[in-house]
């Protein structure tokens, strides 16, 4: 089971966007905060949002600093906010406990709170250039058909989907690094879900998808999340009401931000025990250390 490695590492040097995070300059830190942005978010929702955190919070200490309303305002639309609160705490243990600077082992970098083992893998290998193996679903999807001639990945398997990328790493550590970086953007850019461009891809002559006359994805069907209407609609919607005023609002103006009472009080309670609410003593609503 391999690919040629330099032919996809030579194809990534000449084709990889130019994002602010690969930059020659980037932190371990720059890496940290855009990891956890891209977590379930386009790249062109999360760039922007990066380049003003970065400015405003250039080092864990800074953003530790900050309050937690502070950072919630500041995360704007870029969704599933729990994140934010996560990257919070860990700024704190990382200024507390590392110097201000983010770890580059993995196992130390496991042992942050809020991070798991994608983030850990990603950090250490973009930020520190370490061989780790780096698996998301694009990875997963040209493993699957470059490698084993799926249409697809199926559904995910840490433990198979690890090894099989582990097997592909060339043994030296910058190599390995810079492979797992091809792999994820040939799948973002050339190997996508629903309308590749095998055309242009460099491993179009050994992809064992191709030479298997390209056979359509015959695993379990994917469950597709929807959005509208959804508790995480309603969430953010009671958020946007809250990051859109200055200090606690009454309940009554949660209320005007969707129309269903029992759902609307439900995804209420749930950002209470979140934290991503807070109820003052007078049973006014504020984002948490606004009030």
């Amino acid at each position: 089971m391999s690919i040629d490695a330099d032919t996809l590492i030579d194809w990534f040097a000449t084709h990889a966007r130019d994002l602010p995070w690969r930059h020659p300059e980037r932190t371990g830190w720059g890496v940290l905060v855009s990891e956890i942005m891209l977590q379930q978010t386009p790249v062109a929702r999360v760039e922007p949002i990066w380049h003003e955190w970065m400015a405003r919070w250039p080092l864990p200490s800074s953003l530790a600093a900050a309050s937690q309303g502070e950072v919630l305002r500041a995360w704007g639309k870029l969704g599933y906010p729990r994140r934010a609160l996560r990257l919070h705490t860990a700024a704190g243990v990382i200024a507390a406990e590392h110097g201000d600077v983010v770890p580059s082992d993995v196992d130390t970098l496991l042992a942050l709170p809020g991070i798991g083992a994608y983030t850990a893998r990603a950090v250490a290998t973009f930020a520190y250039g370490k061989r780790a193996p780096v698996v998301d679903t694009n990875v997963r999807r040209v493993v699957a058909r470059a490698v084993h001639g799926a249409g697809d990945a199926g559904p995910p398997s840490n433990t198979r989907d690890m090894n099989d990328v582990e097997a592909l790493l060339p043994p030296e550590a910058d190599r390995a690094a810079r492979l797992s970086a091809a792999l994820m953007e040939l799948g973002a850019l050339i190997c996508t879900a629903r309308t590749p461009r095998c055309a242009d891809c460099p491993l179009y002559d050994e992809c064992a998808w191709q030479r298997a006359g390209r056979p359509a994805y015959a695993g379990p069907p994917k469950v597709v999340q929807k959005f509208a209407g959804t508790d995480r609609q309603v969430r953010g919607l009671l958020l946007d009401v809250l990051r859109g005023t200055e200090g606690p609002v009454e309940k009554a103006r949660l209320d005007l931000a969707w129309s269903q009472s029992g759902q609307r009080d439900r995804c209420l309670d749930s950002l209470l025990v979140d934290g991503l609410v807070e109820q003052t003593a007078e049973g006014l609503f504020a984002l948490p250390g606004e009030h």
